[in-house]
């Protein structure tokens, strides 16, 4: 069964009836949703599937505090790997979802870097991302390179440039040194 990783800007705390009936096909197909804590779409997310009794949700919350969890839903803690609480901090479990999600599903403000940085970590592991812009109210459906670029043709290059190197500076900082990475740190001269 696909995972479907929920999210949003925060700026938006109404959902719109064209969300809502993509949320509800999430609850038809009995899909496993992962979300976040945060106010604004994944607080009206949150409420949204509360009315609706959908139960199969996890909320991804940083070191076992949840800022929003309406439904009392199972949570999963994520641990911190910098102590200053700001962007890196509430995105690390923002990765962990785009990781263990099938699909994802975003209702972008038209301005958010964080929802657009959720995107773009989908569609660089080949997952499918639904983007809802709210501005537009359209719909747009992204599964690799292309189909990103092609979705910053009116928005322009400088806010796709933007968040590309956000992640990739975010990549260096965090990830996992490769077995490659430690055999040629053992080779080098101390």
């Amino acid at each position: 069964m696909k995972k479907v990783f929920v999210g949003g800007s925060r700026n938006v705390k109404c959902l719109s009836p064209e969300v809502q009936q993509g949320l509800d096909r999430i609850i038809e197909k009995s899909s496993p949703v992962l979300i976040g804590d945060a106010n604004g779409v994944d607080k009206a997310i949150q409420k949204y599937f509360k009315e609706r009794n959908y139960n199969n949700v996890e909320v991804f919350c940083m070191e076992g505090i949840c800022r929003n969890n309406i439904g009392t839903w199972a949570t999963r803690s994520i641990p911190a790997l910098d102590s200053k609480k700001d962007f890196s901090y509430y995105t690390t479990k923002d990765r962990v979802m785009a990781e263990e999600a099938s699909a994802g599903f975003m209702i972008w403000d038209g301005k958010s870097i964080g929802t657009l940085t959720n995107v773009f970590r989908l569609i660089s592991q080949d997952k499918k991302v639904i983007v809802y812009t709210v501005p537009s109210k359209k719909f747009s459906v992204l599964k690799n390179k292309t189909d990103w670029d092609g979705f910053f043709s009116l928005s322009g290059k400088e806010l796709r440039d933007t968040v590309e190197k956000g992640e990739n500076i975010e990549l260096q900082k965090y990830r996992k040194p490769s077995r490659r990475d430690l055999f040629f740190e053992n080779m080098l001269p101390a």
